[in-house]
Formats: structure tokens, C-alpha cells, sequence
């Protein structure tokens, strides 16, 4: 195995999180609107709508893990997963957006089904994706460099799926065919992505076959005994549920706080992922100097203070909410760096001790807890709305809310994801896996390129 990657190689992983950054916030940026304002389903019946078919990939990404450890193929173990599961991911997304007219009941049961479908298929695109970082090199500081490149794709893909696609609902006539119109164009994102990391990572030696654990149970097992990473996911999913309830609450946010429906959740958009592309160097030499997990700290302060600082928003102008949440846009970039880098970490330490590849559980079930996050978010928000009295509307456009639903959705946006990003990092004083020594260890060294 080699462990300093090519350009080339990094490049083409890191395009994998065109598909992952495009179904990660698509469907969590649109999705309960579209169900709240142009299929007219109430608040509290279209969260759960959205929970439960991503609830479902709770049970479906372990078992995707473990199929894709006992994987031998010409292709290695992940590959082929990365390219027929991406392109399947792609399929189901177009359908997703091209719910049956008129709105109504069957509509929504129509979007229940797709999206459990889509679910489906982003579990065995996503699992043995985020399994390959371990498996392709030994160096603990090649894996953050490896991330820095793949948050930074994702950044650009949150920020062209994210912005670009309610211009586009907007710009084909809103409604039912503006997001189909939409729902093509993230799918062809997505299609690019899975076809770019297949062919991208051809010359990888991902292709290794050790000792796996013989079941399910047994996987888990040694999961739960694997202390570093439990914490780690725990992290990491608490704050997944704070981004994506904030993410859930962009247009309400942009219709209703803001008084921009046009271009307000574009521009909000923008401001949130826009920094990442610009910042993530600075991450990277942060986490040199500080170690990942003080670095993950300081990050995930950044943005719990950030969308505190959103409260001014009920008596600010739209520019200072927009300056607020590039704030909150610098920490995001610093969470998803390191979170992501400390995963094959404790991946690779699993396998120095027990001399097993077992990557695909440990993605599996980090997966699993991130499509959980992604889920509950949306179903945090739509509770949020439900209790502040959200009126719903089945004309495509927001209905006019009272003051009271108008500050609900100002908290969803702002006080709910900053406790829940913030406080779990205390957390992370439990990790327990060294940075120095853990480097030490597999010999890797700080140089930068």
C-alpha cells in the first residue's frame, strides 16, 4: 500500500462528496417545503415523512458495511459499490422530485416511497465510500490531507447543489415542475461524483482481504468496545442533527425572518458553505498545531457561538445575518475536516490491534448514525414549526405565518443547533486515541506539500 497519494488520486476520492454533499443537503434543504408548501402536507405528518425513510438506513448501512468487507472483486471491495450504488442513488433522486399531480395524499405517499428507495441506495454509495480513506493509506496525516481535498469537494458541492438548486425551482416555474427540473440536475451531479471516484481511485491497492469478524453481532461487538470511535460518532451525530435542523430552516428562514423569498436562500446558502472553500487551508495547519480533536473543539465552538449570534436576525438586516452565518460557515468546514479525519484513525487503530479489516462496520454504522442525524433534523425543525404554528399551503408559495410561527422558525434556525453542536464536545475529552502518538505509531510525519 502507499501511503503519500497522488494529486490525482486525492482528487478523485474527494469526488465522491459531489454525490454525498448534493443527497446530504438537497434533500434536507428542500425537501419538507416542498411537502409543506407545494404538496400541502402539515408540518408535523411531512417531518415524519422525512424521518422515517432515512431512519430506515439506521438498519441498512451496518448490513451495506458488511457486505462490502467481504467483497472480493477485480475492483477491490469498494469500487464497484461506489459506482453501481452512485448511479442508483442518481435514478432514485430524479424520481424523488417527480411526485404525481395533483398534490395530495397519494403524492406524499409517492415522495414516502422514493425516498426510502433513494435512502436505499445512498447507503451502498456512502458506506464503502467513506470505508476506502482507511484502506488506501497508513499515514495518519495523508488521511487529513486525503479529507482536507474531500471537504473541500463537498463544500463545493453543498454550495452549487445548495444554492443552485432552489434557483432553478424558482427559474422553471416553481412548484411540482420546478422540482423535477431540479431533482434532474442534483441526479447528474450525483452521477458525476460516483463515475469521478470509480475512475479516480483506480490505482489505489484498496483491494486488501483480511480477517473480518464472522457475523453481524460480532462486529458490533467489537464496535462498542472500540472507545475512541463511539465517542467520535456520538459527536458527530448530535452535531449532524444541530447542522441539519439549521439546514432544514434555510427558506423558512429566507421567507419568513428574512422577507427574502427570491433570493434569500441562495444567498444564505452561499454564506454558509462559501467560507469553507476559502478557510479549509487554515484548518488544516490548525490541526497540525493543535490535534485533531482540539481542533474539532475549536470548530464546533466557532459554530455554536455563530448561530447564537443569529438571534439578532429579528431586528437586524438581512446583511448582518448573512456575515453571522459565513461565521457559522467557518466552524462547519472545521467539523467536517476533523470529524472525518479522526474516523479512519480509529479504524486504522482497530486494525493495528486486531489485525482485522472491519472498516466497512465502522463506516457502516458512522453512516448509519449520519443518515440518523440527517433525518432527525428536518423532523427537529418541523416539530419547531408545529408547535410555534406553522400554517402549510398547496399553492407552491409560503403561506403568510403569524409572529408566534415567525419566531419559531428563528429558533429552529439559531438556539436549537447551537445546543446541539456546542455542549457534546465536552465529549470528546473521552477520545482517548493521542494525536502524537497515534502518528508516532503508524510513521507518519507533519511534513506539509
Amino acid at each position: 500500500m502507499t501511503d503519500r497519494l497522488s494529486t490525482g488520486t486525492r482528487a478523485g476520492y474527494a469526488m465522491g462528496s459531489l454525490a454525498t454533499g448534493a443527497f446530504g443537503t438537497v434533500p434536507g434543504l428542500l425537501l419538507l417545503p416542498y411537502l409543506t408548501d407545494t404538496l400541502g402536507v402539515g408540518a408535523a405528518v411531512a417531518g415524519l415523512l422525512v424521518l422515517l425513510p432515512k431512519a430506515w438506513d439506521v438498519l441498512v448501512n451496518p448490513f451495506a458495511g458488511r457486505i462490502s468487507d467481504r467483497t472480493v472483486s477485480r475492483w477491490g471491495p469498494r469500487r464497484p459499490y461506489v459506482l453501481f450504488g452512485g448511479i442508483g442513488l442518481a435514478v432514485a433522486f430524479a424520481a424523488l422530485f417527480a411526485a404525481p399531480t395533483p398534490p395530495g395524499a397519494a403524492a406524499a405517499g409517492y415522495v414516502a416511497v422514493a425516498f426510502l428507495v433513494t435512502a436505499t441506495a445512498f447507503a451502498f454509495f456512502q458506506v464503502p465510500y467513506v470505508a476506502m480513506p482507511a484502506e488506501i493509506t497508513d499515514d495518519y496525516t495523508e488521511r487529513t490531507r486525503l479529507m482536507t481535498w474531500r471537504v473541500a469537494v463537498l463544500a463545493v458541492a453543498i454550495l452549487v447543489s445548495g444554492a443552485v438548486a432552489p434557483m432553478i425551482v424558482n427559474t422553471t416555474g416553481g412548484g411540482v415542475a420546478g422540482h423535477r427540473w431540479m431533482g434532474l440536475f442534483v441526479a447528474a451531479v450525483i452521477a458525476v461524483g460516483a463515475v469521478a471516484t470509480f475512475v479516480g481511485t483506480r490505482r489505489t491497492r484498496a483491494d486488501r482481504v483480511t480477517e473480518t469478524e464472522p457475523s453481524l453481532r460480532a462486529q458490533l461487538s467489537t464496535a462498542r468496545r472500540n472507545r475512541p470511535f463511539m465517542v467520535l460518532t456520538t459527536v458527530f451525530v448530535i452535531q449532524t442533527i444541530g447542522i441539519a435542523t439549521m439546514l432544514a430552516g434555510v427558506k423558512y428562514m429566507a421567507d419568513h425572518v428574512l422577507g427574502r423569498p427570491g433570493d434569500g436562500p441562495t444567498l444564505l446558502f452561499a454564506c454558509f458553505v462559501g467560507p469553507a472553500l476559502l478557510v479549509m487551508p487554515l484548518w488544516s495547519r490548525l490541526g497540525r498545531r493543535l490535534g485533531k480533536r482540539a481542533a474539532l473543539s475549536v470548530a464546533s465552538t466557532l459554530f455554536a457561538l455563530g448561530a447564537l449570534g443569529l438571534l439578532v436576525a429579528w431586528f437586524a438586516p438581512p446583511a448582518v445575518v448573512y456575515a453571522v452565518t459565513a461565521v457559522i460557515g467557518v466552524g462547519y468546514a472545521g467539523q467536517q475536516v476533523f470529524a472525518m479525519a479522526m474516523l479512519p484513525d480509529c479504524i486504522a487503530d482497530d486494525a493495528d490491534r486486531t489485525g482485522k479489516r472491519q472498516a466497512g462496520v465502522f463506516t457502516g454504522l458512522w453512516t448509519a448514525g449520519e443518515t440518523l442525524g440527517l433525518a432527525l433534523g428536518p423532523g427537529v425543525f418541523a416539530l419547531v414549526l408545529t408547535l410555534s404554528g406553522y400554517v402549510s399551503s398547496a399553492t407552491g408559495e409560503a403561506a403568510a405565518q403569524p409572529d408566534a410561527a415567525r419566531l419559531g422558525v428563528l429558533i429552529g434556525f439559531s438556539v436549537v443547533p447551537a445546543l446541539l453542536v456546542g455542549p457534546v464536545t465536552l465529549l470528546l475529552r473521552r477520545y482517548g486515541l493521542d494525536d502524537t502518538a497515534r502518528a508516532a505509531r503508524t510513521g507518519s510525519t507533519t511534513r506539509t506539500e
